[in-house]
């Protein structure tokens, strides 16, 4: 019979010896984090001082903005860290405590991102309709329904995890995940397994459909319509796709890489594409939607005093 346990703490094993070149590594690290929250802090601060901004569309994008920070902070400080220390361990408690927290900001990007498309699908087919359908109530509740979802998701499922008698402590990789530690487990991980594609498929595939069938709308309306219509199609549209396509290629890899042997891509590669969904999205998303939306753009020079 294997031996199984439950350790007390976890060993980060994608970390290697960099030498005197941690230091550098630290002070690049530091600055995206200290950006990540300078550029999503300032534009948050932005839509709640500017009336004009209170909208359901730019609500929807300080909801991403706020997701941005609480993603970021649960991966950050603990690199940080990691960076600088020889002995690459983290406590039991911390590691379901970063899973719970870097898992649900995957499912509260997915659903915030399918939100601002039926926003915007709302905004381009159903202009008059528009203010009818979609309420500042309504804006509340779908807000409540971006975020609620995805963390009594995890809060359910994390449970799960936690109790499994492990053959080992050792994760391959940079951060705490939930499918690296359910490998570790010597017990039958049917329920772990089957729960987290029925996770997956809710958070990913259902936001994913619901974006698919929104811009089908939008791009019929914009063949349909007048030059006006396609130009705020693409103006609106644009930086979304952008923030869409960009997290689904991190996220996307994320799933393969935890499903599937992925040894045939060089470590350092895997490394960086693990924590691309992670890290990427909260420091592109503040800059194209501040330099995009001309709203954004004139309330940043007014409120920086810029002429």
């Amino acid at each position: 019979m294997i031996n199984s346990t439950q350790f007390s703490y976890f060993t980060l094993a994608a970390y290697f010896d960099t030498g005197l070149l941690k230091y550098f590594y630290f002070m690049t690290v530091m600055c995206l984090y200290i950006f990540i929250v300078s550029a999503n802090v300032f534009l948050i601060v932005v839509i709640c001082m500017n009336r004009s901004l209170h909208e359901p569309m730019y609500l929807f994008l300080c909801s991403l903005f706020v997701n941005e920070l609480y993603g970021s902070t649960g991966l950050f400080p603990f690199l940080l860290v990691q960076i600088l220390s020889d002995i690459h361990t983290v406590p039991a408690s911390f590691c379901f405590l970063q899973i719970f927290c870097l898992y649900s900001y995957g499912g509260i990007e997915f659903l915030n991102l399918a939100i601002m498309s039926y926003d915007r699908y709302l905004a381009i087919c159903f202009p008059l309709q528009y203010n009818t359908h979609m309420t500042s109530n309504r804006a509340a509740i779908f807000i409540a329904v971006i975020w609620v979802p995805p963390l009594l998701v995890n809060f359910l499922t994390l449970p799960l995890i936690v109790p499994l008698q492990l053959c080992g402590n050792i994760i391959n990789k940079v951060y705490c995940d939930n499918h690296s530690v359910v490998k570790l487990a010597c017990s039958d991980t049917t329920v772990n397994n089957v729960s987290g594609l029925i996770v997956i498929a809710f958070s990913v595939f259902g936001p994913l459909i619901l974006i698919l069938y929104t811009y089908m709308r939008i791009l019929k309306v914009c063949f349909s319509g007048s030059k006006q219509t396609r130009q705020k199609a693409v103006s609106t549209c644009t930086p979304h796709l952008a923030s869409l396509l960009n997290f689904s290629f991190g996220a996307c890899f994320e799933i393969l890489q935890s499903r599937f042997n992925m040894s045939s891509v060089p470590n350092t590669l895997r490394i960086f594409l693990s924590l691309y969904f992670l890290t990427c999205p909260p420091i592109s998303n503040p800059l194209m939607y501040g330099l995009k939306l001309s709203k954004i753009r004139v309330t940043c020079k007014k409120l920086m005093k810029i002429r």
